[in-house]
């Protein structure tokens, strides 16, 4: 598993998306990329942030996104390390990805590129 980071952020964003967007571009000066009406995503750096405003996907925290290599390899050492699957590997633009809660409750996602 050498080389994985995290190296994405998701935040929620489904009550407010356009303001959500609105706020970290006049804040930060952060440029997005749409992805469908409610998934925008800054493109440009070493840690990127997406904003998730799909109410079916909302999520109650941030998401942390580890970025890896070997999806399978790095699902299946999840497991045997005592993590527990919340959503399966699925396809995304982009690449593919699982979610996972940690010993600790914690959701966290892991990805790989397409």
């Amino acid at each position: 598993m050498g080389g994985a980071r995290i190296d994405y952020v998701e935040l929620p964003s489904a009550t407010a998306h356009e303001l959500t967007r609105g706020f970290y571009s006049k804040a930060f000066g952060w440029d997005f990329a749409d992805y469908g009406p409610a998934y925008s995503a800054t493109t440009n750096g070493t840690v990127d942030v997406g904003l998730n405003g799909q109410p079916s996907d909302a999520l109650a925290s941030p998401l942390p996104v580890v970025r890896v290599n070997d999806l399978e390899a790095s699902l299946d050492a999840v497991v045997k390390a005592g993590g527990t699957i919340a959503k399966p590997i699925f396809s995304f633009p982009g690449g593919r990805r699982f979610h996972f809660i940690d010993p600790s409750g914690s959701e966290l996602a892991v990805w790989s590129e397409a």
